[in-house]
């Protein structure tokens, strides 16, 4: 199964008070993944960045399985964190590339049973960005991160295909490129008119924007 699965959450947008209320994060996260926030991350990690850590891989793990199974049904508390390591260091040097540099960011293991899956989250002031993978090897992974002017549904998703578009023509400088939906909304790339096995996946929040997509 090839596939690609992000989100991005605008921290700048949340609502933290509401985050903190139990009968909110309970919604996204189990009791085993609060208990593994207040024996390893609650001294260097605020609870509501840990709960939308958590929202924003288990998003990516959905939108990765969305592809091959259109029928699936969004339910964060079966998608679970087994594993998460903390950075050495939280200072972001680049905001697009390919694979990630593990000494910035957060990699976990989630379940989703039978599948397991992995990933990798960068959090900043700013933004939560994540991206899963099936393997722990993010070696072909493509990604990309940007800060937007206007946050209206329309122009956050014309500035997200924009963004993916300009990394995809440096791969293909002699194609016409697109990116579109196919009948089950995920999106897809268009090469000369035709798909290719490509999976892209795109996500946006507030005034941020980002992609990610599987090279063959």
């Amino acid at each position: 199964m090839i596939s690609t699965g992000n989100d991005i959450v605008a921290l700048k947008a949340i609502n933290v008070a509401r985050t903190k209320q139990q009968n909110f994060y309970s919604k996204i996260i189990t009791e085993t993944e609060k208990a593994l926030y207040d024996e390893q991350f609650s001294d260097r990690l605020p609870f509501e960045q840990f709960v939308w850590l958590a929202w924003s891989v288990k998003e990516s793990v959905f939108k990765y399985l969305q592809r091959v199974n259109p029928e699936l049904v969004f339910s964060p508390s079966k998608i679970k964190l087994h594993e998460l390591v903390a950075p050495i260091t939280e200072t972001i040097s680049n905001f697009e590339g390919c694979d990630f540099n593990s000494e910035m960011v957060y990699k976990g293991v989630f379940d989703f049973s039978p599948h397991t899956f992995y990933s990798r989250t960068i959090i900043t002031d700013d933004f939560i960005f994540s991206v899963v993978n099936r393997t722990n090897n993010f070696e072909k992974v493509m990604w990309g991160i940007k800060k937007i002017n206007l946050s209206d549904a329309d122009d956050q998703s014309k500035a997200v295909r924009i963004f993916a578009l300009t990394m995809l023509n440096t791969l293909f400088p002699d194609a016409e490129l697109e990116i579109d939906k196919n009948r089950h909304s995920c999106p897809i790339i268009l090469k000369d008119g035709v798909e290719i096995p490509m999976p892209i996946s795109l996500a946006h929040h507030d005034h941020w924007v980002g992609y990610s997509f599987a090279l063959a």
